[in-house]
């Protein structure tokens, strides 16, 4: 579990600095990176939870793609408005901060996996 949290936290993390060394309308302050990180997770799994478990009866392996995405705008926007020292400007700069920061995700949670995998076979 411990290390699910803390690939799933670095995605997030390395997501927004990505972001921020990439995009000019995407600007975020150490502090911010902290909190924002740590609230981003806490509202991405709220939101992929009620989504998955809630709204999807039976969902696919792409419906399960799609409301990640989704889930990961959804996520942003709150962490935009809750946090201080995130700017984001443009609607572009949202779209490309969510592509951003759902790749990084993904390759966290991938990473997280593989490493799970790997002490399980080793035990």
């Amino acid at each position: 579990m411990g290390i699910r949290f803390v690939a799933s936290l670095a995605g997030i993390a390395v997501g927004f600095l990505l972001a921020a060394a990439v995009l000019d309308g995407f600007h975020i302050s150490a502090s911010a990176l902290v909190e924002g990180t740590l609230v981003f997770w806490v509202v991405h799994l709220i939101v992929n939870f009620i989504a998955l478990k809630m709204l999807i009866r039976q969902p696919s392996v792409a419906m399960a793609g799609v409301l990640a995405l989704l889930s990961t705008v959804v996520s942003l926007m709150i962490v935009n408005v809750v946090v201080s020292g995130i700017t984001i400007r443009g609607s572009s700069t949202y779209v490309l901060t969510t592509l951003i920061i759902w790749v990084t995700t993904v390759a966290g949670d991938m990473f997280g996996r593989r490493r799970i995998r790997e002490r399980r076979a080793l035990r």
